[in-house]
This record gives structure tokens, sequence and C-alpha cells, in this order.
């Protein structure tokens, strides 16, 4: 069993290191990198000033890691030498050196169009590009992480403390963040800012914002609450005081390093919704159980009836949801649940604080895979019916009904269970469309949001992610069979 779920976690890996990698590939090679600023409004109002233009453009490319750029400060900074001081002026000697630094680092030299100063781009090859991206995926936070020249008396350490604001924590100095465990009320309870995922910079949509912040921060309108600062001072305020970074004095607020007392002044703001993660994944598993509450009984009495009212009716319900379109599926649903039950149509009518937003989304995603399960699960049940242990219990003399429940039904547990992942996998299909069509702000709706504007570090991100859940839910569905059935032996090939 262990050894089975090594080399299956192994397999995991690989395979979501292959789809994420392939993925990553296919954009930054078929998809001309010009596409990126279709859709910026930036572009348009920078074109009056072609030198910050150009600025701009490169500083996104160099985000995404398509190109290394280098303005005219750092270009000037990296082509000087200990025995030789390179100037910006424009002159043969200083062109020269820069020329010859360039060369020798493979970089190529431009001139600003009105400005007329240096800067320098190098194109990053593919493979580089991947590396960096895989080599940057997970940070981990450390009491020496923070390099600030102009604070070299930074203490550095890690300590559990009764903090004034955090409670019990353990607290980090000279780390990025400032409480690296720390407990609260809201689940699963225990956190930690210890490892980060890094996906990369948002861009052109959520411009400027890690990949990670838009898909995992709470949204919505902003939270108050009262706290009492190191300062002594009460004040309401919608500081995340748990996600506190270390910031440099030069970038502090006044106010803040009072409130603080500290150089960990930087948080983000507390939001009423789930973050794009918490959305889909909320929506999604009460999609899971509504699947399952409906088409397992379903499929049961179908069976159980099998050739008469009940079954032929239900047959020819699944037949007509079968041969629907989700999307007229979807639409149909949406427009009977807005006019005869007054669900709303859109999530952000009502907002993510009211439960009848998630009424018509999560019910639909739901419904969704009913069909298809009714109609697997009733054939299964069928089959079983003739079994030999079936007619051993009829011999026995007891009825359809016991048999059914101690019986048939738990032999069929193991295939229930088997199905978990395939329905997992097909609500992050359905998401897309449900989460698009109802204005739910998660990862579903995100993907065609992300491809269409060309944010293709978002676009990679979220293909990591739903592979991630993908192939580990396969992994899930067979450990849960072995605790629905002893018997069921996880093993290699070699056992």
């Amino acid at each position: 069993m262990k050894k089975y779920l090594f080399f299956r976690i192994i397999r995991s890996i690989v395979s979501i290191f292959l789809v994420t990698t392939l993925t990553y590939i296919i954009i930054y090679s078929l998809v001309p990198r010009r596409d990126v600023f279709k859709n910026d409004a930036m572009v348009s109002k920078l074109k009056s000033d072609p030198d910050k233009l150009t600025d701009y453009m490169d500083n996104a490319y160099s985000k995404m890691n398509y190109i290394e750029y280098l303005d005219t400060k750092s270009l000037i900074a990296k082509a000087s030498t200990k025995d030789k001081e390179v100037t910006s002026a424009h002159t043969a000697e200083n062109k020269k050196a820069i020329d010859a630094w360039a060369k020798k680092n493979g970089f190529k030299v431009h001139r600003y169009e009105e400005s007329k100063d240096y800067y320098a781009t190098r194109d990053l090859p593919l493979l580089e590009r991947l590396g960096r991206f895989y080599g940057n995926l997970i940070e981990i936070d450390h009491p020496w992480a923070v390099k600030d020249p102009k604070n070299p008396n930074l203490k550095r350490y890690l300590r559990f403390e009764n903090d004034k604001l955090a409670g019990f924590a353990l607290v980090g100095s000279g780390t990025k963040y400032r409480y690296q465990i720390y407990f609260n009320s809201s689940f699963p309870f225990i956190h930690q800012n210890i490892i980060h995922i890094n996906l990369g910079t948002s861009y052109p949509t959520y411009a400027g914002l890690p990949v990670s912040s838009v898909l995992g921060q709470r949204q919505g309108q902003a939270v108050s609450k009262e706290y009492t600062f190191s300062n002594g001072q009460k004040l309401n305020s919608s500081d995340n005081i748990y996600s506190r970074q270390y910031q440099p004095a030069a970038k502090q607020d006044d106010m803040a390093r009072e409130r603080y007392g500290d150089y960990y002044t930087k948080t983000s703001q507390n939001y009423a919704d789930p973050s794009m993660i918490g959305t889909s994944f909320k929506s999604g598993m009460i999609a899971l159980l509504i699947t399952y509450i409906i088409s397992i009984p379903m499929a049961i009495l179908m069976a159980r009836f099998k050739g008469r009212l009940f079954d032929k009716v239900g047959t020819g319900i699944v037949t007509v949801l079968i041969s629907v379109p989700s999307l007229a599926f979807i639409y149909a649903f949406r427009y009977v649940g807005s006019s005869l039950f007054g669900f709303p149509d859109s999530f952000p009518t009502l907002g993510a604080e009211n439960i009848n937003s998630w009424v018509l989304p999560t019910f639909i995603l739901g419904f969704l895979s009913v069909s298809s399960m009714v109609i697997w699960f009733r054939r299964y049940m069928i089959d079983q019916q003739s079994s030999d242990y079936v007619k051993f219990a009829k011999a026995k003399g007891l009825d359809d009904g016991e048999i059914y429940r101690k019986h048939i039904f738990k032999n069929a547990s193991i295939p229930i269970v088997q199905g978990i992942p395939g329905q997992i996998i097909g609500l992050i299909t359905g998401a897309t469309m449900t989460e698009t069509i109802f204005a739910m702000p998660g990862m579903g709706k995100m993907l065609p949001d992300s491809i269409i504007a060309h944010n293709n570090p978002l676009v990679i991100s979220l293909v990591f992610i739903f592979t991630t859940i993908a192939v580990f839910s396969v992994l899930l569905g067979d450990i849960l069979m072995t605790l629905v059935d002893p018997r069921i032996k996880l093993e290699t090939g070699d056992d």
C-alpha cells in the first residue's frame, strides 16, 4: 500500500508536470507575444509618449518571462566595471562599453525613441522560461529571506510568541512574512506563511498582482474589524493582520509604521466574499453532493422497478437530458429558476453573502452530471441483480428491500466511490460554463476570460491547478475504494 501510494504520487506529479509544460510550450511558442497588449488600455494612453510606452511594454514582457529587460539605469549599472565608470551620456566611449558588455552577456542594445538613451533586452529561450517557472514555483520563507542593505541590524529569528495582534503564533523577523504559523476561527483554523506557491505575475488583467493572490485572495467589499495595535491605539481597520509583510523604510507609510511598531507594515485587505478558489470549491462540493443525492436513489429505484412506470418515465427524462446540449440545459434551467422561483439569474445580483445566489449555479452544475450517472449506475445495479450472491440471498428468503440494502448497495458503493474522480473532473468542465453564464467570480469563469485577455500566466496557472485537482482526485478515488472495501489492495505490479 505504502509503496503503491509512493509511486502513484510520483506518477501524479509527473503527469501534472507534463500537462503544465505542454501548455506552457504551446502558449509561449504559438501565441504571438504582441497579442498580450490587444486589450490593454494603457498602450493607447502611452502612445503619445514613446519612451514610456517602450518601458511599459518591455517591463510587461519581462514579468511574463518573454525577455530580460534593463532600462537605462540598470544597464549603466551592469555595464560599469570596477576600473571604469559608464555613464548615460551619449558618447562613443560609453556606447563602446555598453555594446561590449551586451555582446558578452547576450543582450541587444536599443535606444529610446525620444531621449535616445540606451536600454537592453535579451530574449529568453523557452527552456530558460520553463526553468524560471518551475524554479520559482515553491517559495520557502526563512529568517534570511529579507535582504535590505539599509537595515543591516535587522534581527533574524523564529520564535513562538503571544503576539498582541495575532495571538499565539510562530513569529519571524528577517522573514518575508511576520506570522509564519498562526491560529484563528477561519477554516482550517491553523494557517501558515512558510510555504507559498508562486505562479507568476498576472498581466494584463489584474496587472502586477501575483497570480496566487488573484486566485486565492478573498473578494468583494472590504470588511473592517477593531484592533488594538502595538501603540495602544484602537482602530477599525480592514487590514489582514495575518498577512503582514516586510516593507523597506523608504516605502513605509508613517501611520502604518507607528501602528505596527516594526517593518512589517505591508498587508492585504479583508474582504467579505470567498476567493476564486473558494467560490469554485464551495459550489463544486455542493454540486457533487447534489449529483449523488439525486442520481443514486433514482438509479436504484429504476433498477429495482425495471420495466415498470417509474423506470420508463425515468429513462425518458434521462434520455432527454442527455440529448439536450449543456449550454441549452443551463439557460433553460436558469430561466425556469429565475421566472418561477425568483432565484437571481446572475450571481452578483445579490452577492456571495446571500444563499439564493448559490442555488441556481450549484444546482445546475450538479444536475449536469445526473443523467450520465443515473444511466451508468442503473445498468450496474441491473447487472448485480443477476449475480450469484443475489440469487443465494433470495434462496435464503430475504425480501427485495433487504437484498438491495445489505447486499447490492454494499457492493455498489465501490463503483460509486470509483466514479468520484470522474465527477470532479466533469465539475471542472461544467463550472467553466456555469460560472461564465452566472458571472460567478470563480476559477471556471476565469479560464475563458484569461484566454480572451491573453493573460498567459493566469491561463498556465489555472491549467496547473485543474490538472492537479484532476490527477489527485483519481488517487483519492483509489484510496476511498480501499476504505469502502478492505478486500481491495492497492499494490504495485512488483508486489
